[in-house]
C-alpha cells in the first residue's frame, strides 16, 4: 500500500452508517467507510471480499469528507496489473491516478478546510477488468448519492469508451490499450454534464452491432445483458437498478472495418446490420420500455460509408417507428465527420469535446419533449 498509514491508530470504536470510526495519534476523529456502503451509478458488483467492482467505463461513486484530506484505497483486478481511476472534488475535474496490483492508494487533497464531495470515476472499460474499491478513509465520511435528474445511457464502443483518447501521460503507441483511456472526458459523459443529467457508459471496444472490427463476433447485442459485456459469463446485469430517460445507441464503426488483414473479412452486409440493429433496438426497449431511443452516427466514418451508415440508421429507424406506434419516435442524430487525432485514429480528448459540443443541443431538446 502507499503511501503508509502512520497515522491510523487501529482501534475502533463505533460502526454508524457504514462508517468504522478510528482516531488518529492527535485524536482527530477519522473514519472507514467500507466501499459496499457507496452507491454506484453504471455497472457494478461487490465480490466475494465484499469490495466493491466498478465494471464499466466512467461508473461512478461519491462521497463526502470534511478536513483536507481523504484516502482511497483501491486496487487492480490482479496482482501485477493496473488500471486507473479519475475524480472531481466539489465539481472540479482533479486528475487521472493509476492504480497498481492488488491495494493502491489515492490521495483526495481539498483545497481548504471544511466539506467536500468527491465523485470517482473508472476510467477504463469492462474489457480491462474492474476498477475494485476496498474503502475510504476521511473525517466525517458519508456515502453521497447523485442528485435526482434525467439519466442517459450511452451504449456503444471503443469512442463512447473514451478509448486511445489521452496520451497525455502514456504516448500512443507504448503501454497497454487501456494507457490512453480517458471515460470521464468521452463526449457521453460531456453531454450529460452540459445538460445536468446523470449517465452510464455501456460500451466496448471493438463491438459493432453484427460484426466486431476483426471478427465475426459475438457482436455487442449478443453481450449486453452480461454484467461485463464478456460472452462466457454467465452472471447478467440486472436492468432494474437504473431506469434511463434517454438511450443513446452508437454503432456502426466496427461494422464497417475493414478487419485487421488477417480473419477473412466479407463486404459490410446492409441487410445483416440493419436486422440485427433493429433486433437490439426491440431488446433494448423490453428492458427500458419508457426510453427514449437515440441513434448516432460515427465521425470516424466519410464518404460512401458515411452515407451507408446514414441510410442504415434511417432505415433501421422507420422499421422500429413502425413496430411501436404508440411509443415516441427513434431520434436519429449524424456527426459530422473527423479527421481524429487520438492514438489508433481515435477521438482525441479535444475531439471528444466538439463531438459533445456538437450533439449537446440535441439531447436538450429531448430532454424537453
Amino acid at each position: 500500500m502507499k503511501p503508509r498509514y502512520a497515522l491510523l491508530a487501529a482501534v475502533l470504536f463505533a460502526f454508524t452508517g457504514g462508517c468504522t470510526t478510528m482516531k488518529t495519534e492527535t485524536g482527530t476523529p477519522f473514519q472507514e467507510l467500507p466501499a459496499n456502503a457507496l452507491q454506484p451509478v453504471g455497472r457494478y458488483q461487490v465480490n466475494n471480499a465484499q469490495n466493491l467492482e466498478l465494471i464499466t467505463s466512467a461508473a461512478h461513486v461519491g462521497f463526502s469528507f470534511e478536513g483536507p484530506e481523504a484516502r482511497v484505497i483501491a486496487s487492480a483486478p490482479w496482482a501485477g496489473g493496473h488500471t486507473y481511476l479519475q475524480y472531481e472534488v466539489d465539481g472540479a475535474y482533479q486528475k487521472r491516478v493509476r492504480i497498481d496490483g492488488l491495494q493502491d492508494t489515492v490521495v483526495i487533497s481539498a483545497p481548504a478546510g471544511g466539506k467536500h464531495t468527491v465523485w470517482l470515476y473508472k476510467t477504463t472499460e469492462a474489457h480491462t477488468g474492474a476498477l475494485v474499491l476496498e474503502k475510504v478513509l476521511g473525517p466525517n465520511l458519508t456515502a453521497v448519492k447523485r442528485q435526482e435528474a434525467p439519466l442517459i445511457e450511452f451504449i456503444g464502443n471503443s469512442i463512447t469508451c473514451g478509448a486511445a483518447a489521452d496520451p497525455s501521460e502514456v504516448p500512443c503507441g507504448t503501454g497497454e490499450y487501456h494507457d490512453q483511456h480517458n471515460a470521464y472526458m468521452a463526449y457521453g459523459p460531456r453531454v450529460a454534464r452540459a445538460v445536468k443529467a446523470n449517465f452510464v457508459l455501456s460500451s466496448v471496444s471493438g463491438y459493432g452491432a453484427y460484426r466486431n472490427w476483426n471478427n465475426n463476433g459475438p457482436a455487442l447485442p449478443q453481450v449486453f445483458e452480461k454484467i461485463d459485456f464478456q460472452a462466457k459469463n454467465t452472471q447478467r446485469w440486472d436492468f432494474t437498478k437504473f431506469t434511463p430517460q434517454i438511450v443513446s445507441i452508437a454503432l456502426g464503426t466496427n461494422d464497417f472495418s475493414d478487419g485487421d488483414g488477417k480473419n477473412p473479412r466479407l463486404p459490410f452486409d446492409s441487410a445483416s446490420f440493419v436486422q440485427a440493429y433493429v433486433s437490439f433496438v426491440k431488446n433494448v426497449k423490453s428492458h427500458y420500455p419508457k426510453a427514449r431511443i437515440t441513434l448516432l452516427s460515427s465521425p470516424m466514418l466519410n464518404g460512401p460509408k458515411r452515407q451507408k451508415l446514414e441510410n442504415c440508421l434511417t432505415a433501421i429507424k422507420q422499421q422500429v417507428d413502425a413496430s411501436y406506434l404508440a411509443d415516441k419516435p427513434v431520434a436519429v442524430f449524424f456527426f459530422k465527420p473527423m479527421q481524429a487525432t487520438g492514438c489508433t485514429g481515435h477521438p482525441s480528448v479535444a475531439e471528444h469535446g466538439v463531438m459533445a459540443q456538437e450533439v449537446t443541443p440535441f439531447f436538450q431538446g429531448l430532454l424537453k419533449q
